[in-house]
């Protein structure tokens, strides 16, 4: 019987918990620990998995590998280089319900859960995460802690940049080879919008199509 390898789920938050069914469900691996920043977590159990904090954590499991369990692009890249510079290493988890063909490149740490299609001449960064039912087209590039939520659709000859955000059902249309659309790093697609033109980086947008959502000015 193959021996299974120990996971340590950086974040003990909804997606977290989501991520211990993901990971059991490879059974090629199971989860020992969630890690968390918060205190007040620590000695608690969870379904069933005891949280810890990283340094017990890499103390206690130090041949697990680390996922991280958060879902905003930043705190998750904040969380996976803490847990590098205590001398953790990274899995990458993808679910058997995942459809992909030979032609998809996917970085260290990135987490891929049920549902989702991904084409051809697909390439995604380090620690990307990839919610629920999402469905990327061919030539599409995502870079580092890049995050779809749950139901995206993101069509061919798109690049998102580092720690992009895109909300649950939104759709972005595609590019061509001459002209991708590209989404700039740190950008936020707001939930259910369409997407049809470039972002730049840092921009919120949201509605359909999607534009820069306005800056709330205090009352006078």
């Amino acid at each position: 019987m193959m021996k299974r390898k120990q996971i340590a789920v950086y974040g003990a938050s909804g997606f977290g918990r989501e991520l211990v069914w993901l990971v059991h469900d490879c059974n090629t691996y199971y989860v020992v620990c969630f890690i968390d920043d918060d205190i007040t977590k620590h000695g608690s159990i969870l379904n069933g998995i005891p949280v810890l904090g990283l340094e017990q954590a890499r103390k206690k499991f130090p041949n697990a590998k680390v996922v991280g369990g958060v879902g905003v692009p930043k705190t998750r890249e904040t969380l996976i280089e803490k847990a590098a510079r205590v001398g953790f290493d990274f899995e990458t988890i993808i679910h058997p319900r995942v459809e992909h063909s030979q032609w998809v490149k996917i970085g260290t740490g990135s987490v891929i859960c049920a549902g989702n299609i991904l084409t051809t001449n697909i390439v995604l960064g380090e620690h990307v995460q990839i919610n629920l039912d999402c469905t990327i087209g061919h030539d599409v590039i995502m870079d580092d802690y890049t995050t779809l939520a749950p139901g995206v659709h993101v069509s061919g000859w798109v690049h998102l940049g580092r720690r992009v955000y895109v909300g649950t059902g939104a759709v972005i249309i595609n590019g061509t080879d001459q002209s991708p659309v590209v989404i700039g790093d740190d950008a936020i697609i707001g939930a259910g919008s369409v997407v049809t033109r470039g972002i730049p980086p840092g921009l919120t947008v949201a509605g359909v199509p999607a534009k820069p959502l306005k800056k709330e000015t205090g009352k006078k």
